[in-house]
């Protein structure tokens, strides 16, 4: 897999599923920054370049769709997946209007996450999905 070098920025609250999947990461050769919450997590974003960030939802002093918007702000183009036991379709449309590229729900598959971290950082990506960020929770779109 290409992902030497790859920056992630990891918001995480809980301390032990976030040491586990950190070094889960960095055993995939990815370069991985925790956070414990979205403060942290913002503060550390700013400071850095990373090439995709990992949110989780449900964070003391400020949510994953906080921090989602904000990062959006500062940065329109950085791959933004949730990783999150916020499972309903409310929360999944939230996410994605936030700014959210991908939303996965907890409990995942590791082998899933490593697949869609290799994808978001495909020459590829031609496709950035700014409409998704603009619909209303009426609107479905089929491709």
């Amino acid at each position: 897999m290409e992902t030497i070098n790859k920056k992630i920025l990891l918001v995480e609250d809980d301390p032990n599923f976030g040491i586990v999947l950190k070094d889960y990461l960095s055993m995939n050769d990815f370069d991985v920054t925790l956070a414990k919450n979205g403060m942290e997590g913002f503060e550390k974003f700013k400071k850095d370049n990373y090439d995709v960030c990992i949110l989780d939802v449900m964070m003391p002093y400020k949510d994953g769709f906080t921090l989602a918007r904000e990062i959006r702000d500062k940065n329109e183009s950085v791959p933004i997946i949730f990783l999150t036991a916020k499972t309903m379709k409310e929360d999944v449309l939230k996410g994605y209007k936030a700014g959210a590229d991908d939303y996965l729900n907890k409990p995942f598959d590791s082998e899933v996450l490593l697949m869609k971290l290799k994808l978001s950082f495909s020459a590829s990506r031609l496709l950035r999905w700014p409409i998704v960020r603009n619909l209303n929770s009426r609107s479905v779109i089929f491709i």
